[in-house]
């Protein structure tokens, strides 16, 4: 009968000591659970969680919201730039003429020439549409124009 309740009482210290085991590990998940938070229920803990849950959800549909005007906001401002300088007379020093194409991410916006002389500067402006120029073009023009359409190519500097 002693060796039956002996071996019954180290059975139940094998248990014991497996259930000590188990309750620390739970301990330690508890603990990581509410790191951070001065609830003293998990129930307010998760609440809390999941509040701050709900929260992230509503900014992240704004910032989705903004970013979507943005993005389309972005689609008409200047962005392809084409520039190009050149002397259009022999009599005048340096190239302080230019040509400048300022579009869009649809091939909409204009072309500015400057043409600098000694006595006087001329400056003009032609509409552009869907790439193309609503009016003639000059040589330095269509060469701005063309930087403007070219491809970006995002190579290292």
């Amino acid at each position: 009968m002693a060796t039956v309740l002996a071996v019954g009482v180290v059975l139940l210290l094998v248990a014991v000591g497996v259930s000590v085991r188990r309750i620390s590990r739970l301990s330690e998940r508890l603990v990581g659970l509410t790191r951070g938070s001065d609830e003293r229920s998990l129930e307010a803990i998760l609440e809390a969680h999941l509040a701050r849950v709900h929260q992230v959800v509503r900014e992240l549909d704004e910032v989705e919201a903004r970013t979507a005007i943005l993005e389309r906001d972005l689609k008409l401002a200047f962005a392809r730039v084409g520039l190009v300088r050149f002397n259009p007379f022999e009599d005048t020093g340096g190239n302080q003429s230019f040509a400048l194409a300022l579009l869009d991410a649809h091939g909409d916006g204009f072309v500015v020439s400057s043409l600098h002389a000694r006595n006087l500067t001329r400056v003009y402006a032609k509409a552009v549409a869907g790439g193309k120029a609503e009016a003639a073009l000059s040589d330095e023009e269509t060469r701005a124009l063309q930087v403007a359409l070219a491809p970006v190519s995002r190579a290292p500097r």
